[in-house]
């Protein structure tokens, strides 16, 4: 992987798709972002939902992220609603895992716009920004094997899915969620469903 460096203060990325517009957070998002957060269908891969105190914090280190590197979790709005849908972007992962280090691409969505393409629309406008302008070799998305959803995305993505599924060290033991499937795209090697 090569991760973009900056010197100074690094640019504010924000970007349209077709039908959406990814952006830097604002207050107004927190309301709708904590209601996604606390749906248990949008939260059944993850080990819990969130409580408001903490979909807050997640927000607020969403736009920091972006405010320190440019890039990350973008507030995703439909450009003609201007409605707040949830969040899509790039992220480098907290977490120690076997493939660190990496740029994940991940979304998080209210459960009122799924099935509507809107997650492959935005996360592939997010892998033309970590591919074109920030420079990256290779970029992974990663989750719960039961996931099929989400695995679905990712394949409509081009992306292809390692041999091996691992133990996500944030997801307790013993709990049904802790083995994740990892997928991989590399700027060499994109798939024609990329340029769609």
């Amino acid at each position: 992987m090569t991760t973009p460096l900056s010197s100074g203060a690094p640019k504010l990325i924000e970007f349209d798709t077709a039908r959406l517009r990814l952006r830097q957070w604002c207050a107004a998002d927190r309301e709708p972002f904590a209601a996604l957060n606390a749906d248990p269908e949008v939260m059944a891969f993850f080990p819990a939902p969130l409580s408001r105190a903490e979909s807050d914090a997640m927000a607020v280190r969403c736009q920091t992220l972006i405010a320190e590197r440019g890039w990350g979790f973008w507030a995703v709005e439909t450009k003609t609603e201007h409605e707040f849908i949830g969040c899509v972007g790039l992220h480098i992962p907290s977490s120690e895992l076997a493939f660190s280090p990496c740029v994940e691409v991940g979304w998080r969505l209210a459960k009122k716009h799924w099935g509507r393409g809107f997650a492959t629309e935005a996360a592939n406008g997010a892998l033309r920004i970590g591919f074109e302008q920030l420079g990256l070799t290779e970029i992974v998305s990663f989750t719960s094997v039961q996931n099929l959803k989400s695995r679905a995305v990712m394949v409509r993505l081009g992306m292809l899915e390692a041999e091996t599924t691992f133990d996500h060290p944030d997801v307790p033991a013993g709990s049904l969620l802790r083995q994740h499937c990892l997928y991989r795209l590399s700027r060499d090697h994109i798939r024609p469903c990329y340029h769609e």
